[in-house]
């Protein structure tokens, strides 16, 4: 069996209330304690909502909102995005972060993408971010992001590197090209 409401206030929530609805210079707040009060006086909820001319599930969530905190619970929510979790302490973090290695912190792989990186900084600051707004942050700091360059210079022999050089201008030399007219072919002798 469902439960049903009380609608009661005592007299400092009454004096609160018509407080309220006489002075708040916001007209949400005016027409919301109007509803509470009504409730209050024993209007059903049915009969209040009709009489502002909005749906009951509303006069029921606003007396919640007024039992949960008050006068300034019966306020419109602020609209938007809410404000941004990277502060000062996050982007320093970030910065000390971007300019480690990833082996120098334990991971076994060696460049950082943002998914990678946006995951440390999760899990270091406990502040979860959109990678999307990551790259955001990440310019405003300055930062770019670049393509890796593959290099396998680490795991070239110098000895044999250095012969196969002297051997490939040796085979240059020996060669003559001949180039006739604009075509970029050229034929071999």
């Amino acid at each position: 069996m469902p439960r049903t409401l009380t609608f009661h206030l005592d007299e400092r929530q009454q004096t609160e209330i018509v407080q309220a609805m006489q002075r708040d210079k916001r007209p949400e707040v005016r027409q919301r304690a109007t509803a509470v009060r009504l409730l209050a006086q024993g209007e059903k909820p049915k009969a209040v909502a009709e009489m502002m001319a909005v749906s009951e599930v509303s006069i029921y969530a606003w007396w919640h909102r007024y039992q949960a905190g008050g006068i300034d619970h019966l306020a419109n929510r602020p609209k938007g995005r809410p404000e941004t979790q990277a502060d000062a302490a996050y982007l320093q973090t970030l910065r000390e972060t971007i300019e480690q290695e990833p082996s120098a912190l334990g991971y076994d792989f060696a460049i950082w993408t943002t998914e990678r990186l946006r995951d440390h900084l999760a899990q270091r600051t406990g502040v979860h971010l959109s990678v999307g707004y990551l790259r955001t942050l990440m310019r405003q700091l300055g930062y770019v992001y670049r393509r890796p360059k593959h290099d396998l210079a680490n795991l070239q022999d110098a000895e044999a590197k250095a012969a196969a050089q002297v051997h490939l201008a040796e085979l240059k030399k020996g060669r003559e090209q001949v180039i006739t007219g604009s075509s970029l072919w050229t034929r071999q002798r």
